[in-house]
């Protein structure tokens, strides 16, 4: 990794500069959680889809890093319990850019550009995304951690998807392992996208503290994983939705703890 590389890496792992507001979607009817910058006019906005069975309070940094980088995002928590349906949790993940783009949030000092929306989100949560953006037109842009293949399949759904995608998949998952899972999303994907594999990463890396799911599934909480996506989601999000090429050269890079898999990368994206 080169010099440049690693202090775009540190940056953008950094808070960014702004103050960050932290909300109650249900107080519009979509129960979950919401975090934005204190003001801002035409921001971007990402809706975020948790992992099967975790509560999107484990995502909370990462939604307010994204958010102090100048993001609205919204993680509904719908579908928590162990028979979710992907179907109808991707159309919640609309639900939420909608009320992004719908309602002045904050005391009416932040609105949303409809042509600034993304989605993200951890395992289940990843391949929700992806059925989401198959269905919306108004999705610029799709980032997966750990992504996991859904019914109806994520697999599918990809080749429907025109716009950038980022698909971090972790090196020791055993619950969602990249040969099922991220790798055929990304191949069959029908727009530019990278697949990146996180070195020591377990499936449940990408949580933050602690839950009573850690005896079923995977792996635990891991700082250097959660850390390295927030610089990972920022840049993609900050180039792909406001066009701020800041961290273009971490996109760019095998960057510690992390290596682009030319093999299912393809696009604008792929290129080391």
């Amino acid at each position: 990794m080169s010099h440049n590389a690693k202090k775009v890496l540190h940056e953008l792992a950094q808070r960014g500069p702004h103050d960050v507001l932290h909300g109650d979607l249900a107080l519009v009817g979509l129960p979950g959680v919401v975090c934005a910058p204190r003001s801002g006019r035409g921001l971007a906005a990402i809706a975020f889809g948790h992992g099967w069975l975790q509560p999107p309070r484990r995502y909370v940094r990462l939604l307010r890093h994204l958010a102090s980088w100048g993001f609205v995002v919204a993680a509904p928590a719908t579908h928590t319990g162990p028979f979710a349906s992907h179907r109808l949790f991707a159309a919640d993940l609309r639900t939420a850019l909608d009320v992004c783009v719908g309602v002045r949030l904050g005391e009416g000092e932040i609105s949303v550009d409809e042509r600034k929306l993304g989605v993200a989100g951890h395992a289940m949560g990843a391949g929700c995304a992806v059925l989401a953006a198959a269905e919306d037109p108004r999705i610029r842009a799709v980032a997966g951690m750990a992504p996991a293949e859904t019914m109806p399949s994520a697999i599918g759904a990809a080749r429907q998807i025109s716009v950038p995608g980022l698909q971090l998949a972790a090196e020791d998952d055993l619950l969602a392992p990249a040969r099922a899972n991220a790798e055929p999303i990304s191949s069959a994907w029908g727009g530019p996208v990278q697949l990146r594999t996180l070195r020591k990463a377990g499936h449940l890396g990408f949580t933050e503290g602690r839950h009573w799911s850690e005896l079923l599934l995977q792996g635990r909480s891991h700082y250097g994983t959660q850390r390295l996506s927030r610089a990972l989601l920022t840049a993609f999000f900050l180039r792909t939705l406001v066009g701020d090429k800041r961290g273009q050269l971490l996109l760019s890079s095998d960057v510690g703890g992390s290596s682009i898999d030319e093999e299912h990368s393809t696009g604008a994206l792929a290129a080391a």
